[in-house]
């Protein structure tokens, strides 16, 4: 199984794709953060490097030139597979790529010192097993973005492209394509600046990376709140102590119009045992605020999180309460507020099992209107979260609809 998925891997690496980035919709509602995303970053960019190739090139013999690049071609195919047998990825807490170095550009001269290319991809198959109906089986891409992220001569400035090119229901394909675009800078000990278009931290989960969520889809609070890009300012820091990420933006979403109003969007993880290397293990507790206005409509969200995590252990729960809202969902001034808690259990490097009840109501003056999800699952991290199987079984309880199952079973392949 493991031989055959890193075949169909080296298959689609040949594939040229760049497609939308999606999340599934488990209920009738569309889709805080972990400050992580230091690390992720800080992965997604090349290192810089000192070496210089100095292996001497062989001339080939033009007697037999298709003889030669056939032979060259398959050393290469060959040389890959074997360094993609031998990659381990122990760390899934940050996203991973399987061939980061052969798919990197170093430069000699110029203002940039690399480039690296890669894309991500999601797939599910999705059984549904609503009451006093026919099963429906889904297969869906959720997901497949194509990345340009790279690094300016001496290290202290990048950048990213992240392309998504379908078009969606509510804007069009030129406002969808360029989802992340933006510099940042790390001229500033334990800081990172970022000008340009990102995911803001609106929330806990709303805010993190697609490649390194526990289930096939966000909570619900942040496939409403959050998970949403916007174009502005914002400042990470992260000691020891203290997380916090602080920004400002246009409110406008994925250039759908041009600054409709001003919105600030911040979050700060208190990390209490910071000092003690672990012993006790992790606790962080944490707040955020997104609020503004768009055109006449003013909103605001609030959310609070606790998150603990002990050798093999992990639990995280967040709580939002929205006076109106811009995520995912769209501008709303409805009074909106929804809860989650996640359990997960790190069995060995490689499986992980995890557990969630996530309830949200999507409208606070309608009464016995909530939908709440019951998630379990497990994760099986082939090389880290560049390649993982995921299968979930979820229990949505609606007060206003019917209630249903759903089985999925997904990939995740980043290359």
């Amino acid at each position: 199984m493991k031989r055959f998925l890193i075949t169909l891997t080296l298959i689609l690496l040949a594939i040229s794709s760049v497609h939308a980035e999606e999340e599934i919709t488990l209920d009738k509602s569309p889709l805080v953060p972990d400050f992580s995303v230091l690390e992720e970053e800080d992965l997604d960019v090349i290192e810089p490097s000192s070496e210089t190739d100095t292996e001497e090139v062989e001339i080939p013999d033009i007697s037999k030139p298709q003889e030669i690049v056939s032979t060259t071609l398959m050393d290469n195919l060959k040389k890959t597979k074997n360094d993609l047998f031998k990659l381990q990825i122990d760390n899934t807490r940050v996203p991973s790529v399987l061939f980061k170095e052969q798919l990197t550009h170093k430069f000699e001269k110029g203002p940039i010192e690399s480039v690296h290319v890669w894309t991500g991809l999601k797939f599910n198959l999705q059984e549904n097993i609503p009451e006093k109906e026919d099963n429906d089986t889904l297969f869906k891409t959720s997901l497949i973005n194509t990345f340009v992220d790279g690094k300016f001569r001496g290290g202290k400035e990048g950048f990213r492209i992240m392309l998504d090119p379908t078009p969606q229901h509510h804007h069009s394909v030129i406002q969808n394509i360029f989802q992340d675009v933006y510099i940042d800078s790390r001229r500033i000990p334990h800081h990172r600046i970022l000008v340009g278009h990102t995911r803001p931290s609106v929330g806990y989960e709303g805010s993190n990376s697609s490649y390194t969520l526990p289930f096939a889809a966000r909570s619900q609070i942040a496939r409403n709140f959050g998970t949403v890009r916007k174009l502005g300012a914002r400042t990470m820091g992260k000691y020891s102590l203290v997380d916090y990420d602080l920004g400002v933006y246009s409110s406008g979403t994925y250039f759908t119009s041009f600054f409709p109003g001003a919105e600030f969007d911040g979050f700060v993880n208190l990390k209490p045992l910071g000092k003690t290397d672990g012993k006790y293990g992790i606790l962080k507790v944490g707040g955020g605020i997104a609020a503004g206005k768009r055109h006449s409509t003013n909103f605001a969200v609030y959310s609070t999180y606790v998150g603990y995590e002990y050798k093999k252990f992990r639990i995280k729960a967040e709580y939002a309460n929205a006076d109106g809202s811009n995520g995912l969902s769209g501008l709303t001034n409805k009074k909106r507020q929804g809860m989650s808690v996640t359990l997960y259990y790190l069995f060995n490097p490689k499986l992980e099992a995890v557990a969630r009840y996530d309830d949200f109501d999507p409208d606070k003056k309608i009464r016995h209107n909530n939908t709440r999800e019951y998630s379990v699952g497990l994760n099986w991290y082939i090389k880290g979260q560049a390649l993982k199987l995921i299968l979930n079984y979820v229990f949505c309880q609606n007060q206003g609809a019917k209630d249903s199952h759903r089985i999925i079973l997904g990939t995740q392949i980043a290359i």
